[in-house]
């Protein structure tokens, strides 16, 4: 296969960043993938995982810099919680933040436990709140 192709698939098919229906129907996206007939694999997925836990990371260290001097499991304790609720949304867990400013991790977790959020996730949210509290994984 030829660059001369994937450039001439890309400006035959189109770019789109968003899932849409093509002029049959069928769910697709990027450039002209057909996701009913070629849904992503465990590979695909995975590669996007990775790109998002980084752009995460990224936002998180622009938007508290506290975070980029924790150690690495606080540090992916907050990154998970990025992931699931995006920087706006965790921009909004003051008490938490606050008790992370001053390493009182206990009532970072406390803080992490007492929202909607862990209410909706369960499991996931006791897991980041021992990653907090302790500095372990579980």
């Amino acid at each position: 296969m030829s660059q001369t192709l994937l450039d001439m698939l890309k400006r035959h098919e189109g770019f789109r960043d968003r899932p849409y229906l093509d002029s049959e129907n069928i769910l697709t996206i990027g450039y002209g993938r057909n996701l009913e007939a070629n849904p992503l694999t465990e590979a695909e997925a995975e590669h996007l995982l990775l790109n998002d836990m980084v752009r995460h990371e990224r936002g998180l260290w622009k938007a508290f810099p506290v975070a980029v001097a924790l150690d690495h499991v606080r540090r992916d304790a907050l990154i998970n919680m990025a992931f699931n609720l995006g920087i706006p949304r965790l921009s909004q867990f003051k008490k938490m933040w606050a008790a992370i400013e001053i390493s009182d991790w206990t009532e970072a977790a406390k803080q992490a436990l007492d929202s909607k959020w862990a209410k909706q996730v369960g499991r996931r949210a006791e897991e980041i709140a021992f990653m907090l509290r302790t500095g372990q994984y579980p």
